[in-house]
């Protein structure tokens, strides 16, 4: 391996690509045993920590996996083998009925720590479920700068019509930032910007065609399937593994386009690995089916390089793209800003202009003009450096006090690496209403697994008594009284 063409990349990324295009190749085979990472650094002259973080990025991207004792070993990427369900329903149901056979007990103990709580939550909320962000983090200076300079400099921009798929500046900074930070080849023609991601929904099912049985992650984002609902269409939950949704569920149930996030599903936090976004773009290509990617917080991994999008996958096929790609800055700036946009695969460009053109773009030309500046000017890649830097302590924190907490041995935390917010399932004879409850009396506004689940019935077992912890409106200082708060009410 020659280090010497590694140009700017560092040196854990080079060894990451190396690695991976190696496996690709099939130079390293499938279930084939890696170097140790010390013998691996010592013959390369680097040091362990590169190739045990260029080893992690392959293993979070699923190409590696990690054997204990044993060693790291290559993802037989070539069969299909479905992996197995998180939980098994049985056992859960068994889990269900001793539960309910010492309900009232529980019920009475409840009710008594839901009175002391009361007092504590009073004028002293704590919400876990809000998307906002403090005024701390938004760059007023730089924003309010950049849109003075958009209404002296560009008054003729502003007062023209908007094209329906967004200024030409907005588009040609989306596409170099996405060029650089996510490895897509992207031509500003092949960008729609609109305001928020909901709309930009409703007008890919109308590009794709409203009579197309669409599949939806379960549980998963409810407003894609709010939005069909409105629109009349056709949809049907797709249940899920620990890799994702499956492809048996996408071909019993006959779909014909299907919405994810598998850089970092929401709620569970699920990262797609490499062999299942293979599988998925497999589907796709073989009866002409479509994935809408929603990538809504990539920016926000705290652990290896971002993964790598289905539509990069797409791209470097023969097949003519059957991927959408949707992203937004409502996580990365502020949900208030509503600017969101697509990636369109070439041969539907011609199709949205034609069938769509008469559309108005709904995002103004001021904001489009100086978010534009915003990114070409840099200052959006160092906000993001600056918000991940301040999650990650968040996190960190919140994290250390949990794990020192009385309920450290009563819960398990998954999904915590990327986003900004991580599962806490709680292990308690409790009822999900009750712990409801009590939060709400502790004064903590959280949202359960649960209500994330298309027709939760047939999810219940899995989605039971587990906290959706959104932690993006948390301050450092809240966290001590929230963890303490928490304790008590679970």
């Amino acid at each position: 391996m020659d280090f010497s063409q590694r140009r700017n990349e560092s040196l854990t990324d080079f060894l990451y690509l190396q690695l991976k295009n190696k496996i690709l190749e099939g130079s390293l085979g499938s279930n084939q045993k890696l170097p140790s990472k010390r013998s691996l650094a010592s013959h390369l002259g680097v040091s362990v920590i590169t190739v045990q973080n260029a080893y992690q990025q392959l293993i979070d991207e699923g190409y590696v996996y990690s054997q204990e004792k044993r060693g790291y070993f290559v993802t037989e990427l070539e069969a299909f083998s479905a992996i197995a369900p998180v939980k098994n329903r049985q056992a859960s149901a068994t889990g269900n009925q001793q539960k309910q056979s010492s309900s009232q007990e529980i019920l009475q103990k409840s009710n008594h720590i839901t009175q002391l709580l009361q007092e504590a939550g009073k004028n002293n909320e704590i919400n876990l479920q809000a998307a906002h962000i403090h005024q701390e983090l938004f760059p007023f200076s730089q924003w309010a700068s950049l849109m003075r300079r958009v209404l002296h400099e560009s008054k003729d921009r502003i007062l023209s019509p908007l094209p329906p798929q967004g200024l030409l500046e907005l588009r040609q900074a989306i596409a170099s930032y996405l060029g650089t930070f996510r490895n897509m080849k992207v031509q500003p023609e092949q960008v729609v910007i609109g305001a928020g991601t909901e709309y930009l929904y409703s007008l890919t099912f109308q590009l794709l065609g409203k009579q197309l049985h669409y599949g939806v992650e379960n549980p998963g984002y409810l407003k894609p399937a709010q939005i069909m609902d409105a629109m009349g269409m056709k949809w049907s939950p797709l249940a899920m593994d620990n890799a994702g949704i499956m492809i048996q569920e996408l071909e019993e149930k006959h779909i014909d386009a299907v919405l994810v996030s598998p850089a970092h599903h929401f709620p569970t936090g699920i990262i797609m690995p490499i062999k299942r976004r293979q599988e998925l773009l497999a589907w796709a290509r073989q009866d002409s089916h479509f994935i809408l990617e929603d990538d809504y917080d990539s920016e926000f991994r705290f652990t290896g390089r971002p993964l790598e999008t289905l539509f990069s996958l797409d791209a470097t096929s023969d097949s003519q793209g059957q991927v959408i790609y949707l992203n937004t800055f409502t996580k990365t700036l502020t949900p208030s800003l509503r600017i969101s946009y697509m990636v369109l695969p070439w041969h539907l460009v011609q199709r949205f202009h034609q069938q769509l053109g008469f559309y108005s773009c709904t995002v103004s030309s001021i904001e489009q003009l100086t978010l534009a500046g915003f990114i070409q000017e840099g200052h959006y890649e160092k906000h993001l450096s600056r918000r991940k830097n301040h999650y990650r302590n968040i996190r960190d924190n919140l994290l250390f006090h949990l794990s020192r907490s009385p309920m450290a041995g009563h819960c398990s935390i998954s999904g915590k690496d990327s986003g900004l917010h991580f599962l806490l399932k709680i292990q308690t004879p409790q009822q999900e209403e009750q712990l409801k409850k009590n939060l709400e009396a502790a004064g903590i506004h959280v949202a359960f697994l649960s209500q994330y689940s298309h027709f939760s019935e047939e999810n219940q077992d899995e989605t039971t008594n587990t906290l959706v912890v959104n932690y993006s409106a948390l301050k450092k200082e809240q966290i001590p009284q929230l963890v303490s708060r928490l304790s008590q009410a679970l």
